[in-house]
């Protein structure tokens, strides 16, 4: 079954715009599956499925293609899409980004798995990168800044 759901997520994703985790819902539903949010939140991340200004949207296939080597999006294409600004503080790094933009910014930072990041918490435009010290803080701040500037 849940083979079949992913199948019926990839080509309803890929075939027309889905802007949200109910719109996905009340499609699978159509062709045969109840799925709670728990279990469609699952299946996304599982999927790889990021979403972008204009909704979700599947990993691209072609190589690295702006993703990771996870086959995630790379922190370069989300931060370029969402990211407003980059500030440090402590051991911490703020990341402000356009609304809604946090969570797929916070994702990508936490799929690259950068040794000198403990974890990231997202709000609805907020990023906060905590870091081992205020040396690798430093460090992370940099990087992400050298994207957004780039």
């Amino acid at each position: 079954m849940k083979y079949q759901r992913h199948n019926a997520i990839r080509e309803l994703v890929g075939s027309a715009p889905v802007t949200n985790q109910d719109e996905l819902r009340r499609k699978l539903r159509r062709r045969g599956f109840e799925v709670t949010q728990a279990t469609l939140s699952r299946d996304i991340h599982e999927l790889q499925i990021s979403k972008g200004p204009d909704g979700y949207r599947l990993p691209n296939g072609n190589g690295n293609g702006g993703h990771a080597a996870n086959g995630r999006p790379a922190v370069e294409e989300v931060l370029e899409s969402f990211g407003l600004q980059v500030r440090r503080a402590m051991n911490q790094v703020v990341v402000r980004t356009v609304m809604s933009g946090a969570q797929p910014v916070a994702a990508s930072i936490d799929y690259e798995e950068w040794p000198e990041v403990v974890g990231t918490i997202a709000g609805d435009d907020t990023v906060l990168v905590i870091c081992e010290d205020a040396r690798h803080a430093t460090e992370v701040e940099s990087r992400l800044r050298a994207i957004l500037e780039s």
